[in-house]
């Protein structure tokens, strides 16, 4: 078996994989891989399998397989997978710490500090406490990050289409309803045809003035242009956000210089044990495969 890894995995992941064959990161030797380990960077489309005649395998390192072509991979009888659980922990984390920055006024107090001024007055914060949290998909990663804002003690509402019943979030039957009940929403949801620049104007129009949107789902549900304005209005409080429509995003995003957006560079998914976690499911994978 030949095992290429093409995007950034733990560092130990190469050892740990010798035991089911040859490991290598040269892209340059994809014809000759039966399994490909990807995570966000790499696209699997139709053209790009089209060089990798011996493939077999794809697991790609986290939520969502959005950038691989899972029809091309279909009619070739290429399995794909990914490691959902192992990611639910550190997205959940990212998400509260954006959600909790905002209202703390941590970026605007920490450049404050940088450069020499004091904005003890002038920063005024608010709290999460008894503020409703819309969670959008209250899958994994949004059961985790209703355990952890249940602990801030805010009131929790859910929407899923999938999830009827939730043991923390009290489900609403729609997204109309979420949105105006919702002080801070928290979009977990995969990219589909159907996810795809839901948040647009007629959405937004729909959310308490002064809401504050937490993004660490995909970039491509938002409509950039409609957010941009409603920040720009004051309609939407904040967007806080770790996904973008591309990595990085293009220059020209409106996001980039609307007001009061809080930015990460996709890190969501990067933390050292998510990493750890991640390998142990590639050779959880592998290993069943082996067997």
């Amino acid at each position: 078996m030949k095992i290429l890894i093409a995007d950034a995995f733990d560092e130990g992941l190469p050892k740990r994989l010798a035991p089911f064959g040859e490991v290598f990161t040269d892209m340059g030797r994809l014809a000759e891989a039966n399994v490909l380990l990807i995570r966000s960077k790499t696209k699997a489309t139709k053209e790009f399998l089209e060089g990798a005649p011996k493939l077999e395998l794809i697991i790609r390192g986290g939520v969502g397989l959005d950038n691989v072509d899972r029809e091309a991979c279909k009619a070739r009888g290429i399995e794909v997978t990914n490691t959902p659980k192992a990611s639910s922990v550190a997205v959940a984390e990212l998400a509260m710490a954006l959600m909790l920055a905002v209202p703390n006024r941590l970026v605007e107090a920490h450049q404050g500090m940088k450069e020499g001024k004091w904005l003890k007055k002038e920063l005024k914060r608010t709290e999460l406490y008894r503020k409703t949290l819309g969670i959008v998909g209250v899958g994994l990663i949004g059961t985790e990050v209703a355990r952890r804002a249940a602990a801030f003690g805010m009131e929790l509402l859910g929407f899923d289409p999938f999830v009827p019943k939730h043991e923390i979030a009290t489900m609403v039957k729609s997204l109309d309803e979420l949105f105006a009940r919702s002080d801070y929403i928290s979009f977990h949801t995969p990219l589909t045809a159907e996810t795809k620049g839901m948040i647009g104007k007629d959405a937004l129009a729909k959310m308490k003035k002064g809401v504050v949107l937490v993004n660490t789902g995909r970039g491509k549900i938002m409509v950039e242009e409609d957010l941009a304005e409603a920040l720009r209005s004051g309609h939407v409080r904040a967007y806080a956000t770790d996904v973008w429509y591309s990595d990085p995003p293009d220059p020209s995003s409106p996001l980039l210089s609307a007001p009061n957006v809080l930015m990460a560079p996709h890190i969501g998914a990067s933390s050292k044990e998510n990493l750890l976690r991640i390998g142990d499911t590639v050779v959880e994978i592998l290993g069943k495969r082996k067997r």
